[in-house]
């Protein structure tokens, strides 16, 4: 099943280091943020059919500005990934700033796009930007990667865990493959459906 986002027009707007840009005309905006190693450039990669629209880098945590991608009924904000290892303190605190000021201040955004890696429970990292997200009240769709790592036998439990974990809806939580391409064009219908129902 192909991605309904694939072929679509998208235009990179450009890298910001302000949460709050504006961005003109008004439509629909979904942020899409997770630790720096989930995979989140292959999966932008992956819902649009285009290999190189967000770069995959072989050094976690390189995106540090927002980077903004304008498809025809809505906005996709690539934010930098957190948990970064290598990070400084004081790196980690502009980030946090970042976050909570996107968050909480820019009235604009309609959801976020949670990236979590499906092998794992969610981390401290994880924990804290979780917080965040209870604290802002933003809607969020959890996405668990790299689902084609484990068995078909093992996906169902797990992705019920990682909702347990979360204190997430089943409904909330969607597992995809930028691998296998599994998942995919179900997580574009509901972006597309979101966005929708916002417009």
């Amino acid at each position: 099943m192909t991605s309904p986002l694939a072929g679509v027009a998208i235009t990179f707007i450009g890298s910001f280091p302000d949460p709050l840009h504006a961005l003109e005309p008004a439509m629909p905006e979904f942020a899409f943020v997770g630790r720096s190693n989930v995979g989140k450039s292959s999966l932008l990669n992956a819902l649009t059919g285009r290999r190189n629209l967000a770069r995959v880098s072989q050094t976690p945590g390189k995106t540090q500005l927002l980077n903004i991608y304008q498809l025809p009924s809505l906005y996709f904000i690539d934010l930098p990934g957190y948990g970064f290892a290598r990070a400084s303190k004081g790196e980690r605190l502009a980030y946090r700033k970042l976050l909570e000021k996107l968050l909480r201040q820019r009235t604009s955004l309609t959801g976020v796009v949670w990236l979590l890696d499906i092998r794992h429970p969610p981390s401290k990292d994880d924990g804290e930007f979780h917080q965040l997200l209870i604290q802002a009240g933003m809607p969020v769709l959890a996405v668990l990667t790299k689902a084609d790592k484990l068995t078909r036998s093992r996906l169902g439990p797990t992705m019920s865990e990682r909702a347990l974990d979360l204190g997430l809806d089943t409904d909330q939580v969607q597992a995809v493959s930028s691998e296998t391409g599994a998942g995919i064009a179900e997580l574009a219908e509901a972006i597309l459906a979101a966005a929708q129902e916002t417009a």
